[in-house]
């Protein structure tokens, strides 16, 4: 198994920095940069045993934390980490697959944090862990 770290511009050691987190030193991490990457990744070496999201996966995400909802979303033309997650999700319910085990959220946006996280609020409520 493998851990995935989805940021477009920074490493585990960063992340640890800013969260103090020390998961993100004791684990070895496979680095994608991109929902591409990360879509590509997990269809070649199947799920990773634990995920952690970025949300602004490009420069165009900068400096629009403060109005992320749906319609940001369905407008983007970079993806962004909530569009892997929701990926994910999708995918582990089209081939009757669970989610990794652990799943974390890095990203410094609030609300796009808020809004990966309540993808997987929902699913668990709906369908269980």
């Amino acid at each position: 198994m493998y851990n995935l770290f989805l940021d477009d511009m920074r490493v585990p050691q960063d992340v640890f920095n800013y969260t103090g987190n020390p998961i993100f030193l004791k684990e070895d991490w496979v680095i994608v940069r991109s929902y591409d990457e990360f879509v590509k990744y997990i269809e070649e070496k199947g799920l990773p045993e634990m995920v952690t999201f970025d949300h602004d996966l490009a420069d165009v995400h900068y400096g629009v934390q403060d109005h992320v909802d749906q319609d940001y979303y369905d407008l983007c033309e970079e993806k962004t980490g909530y569009h892997c997650a929701l990926w994910m999700i999708n995918y582990c319910l089209d081939n009757e697959l669970k989610l990794p085990k652990r799943v974390y959220i890095h990203s410094m946006n609030g609300p796009g944090a808020r809004n990966i996280n309540s993808l997987f609020t929902t699913y668990e409520k709906v369908y269980g862990k």
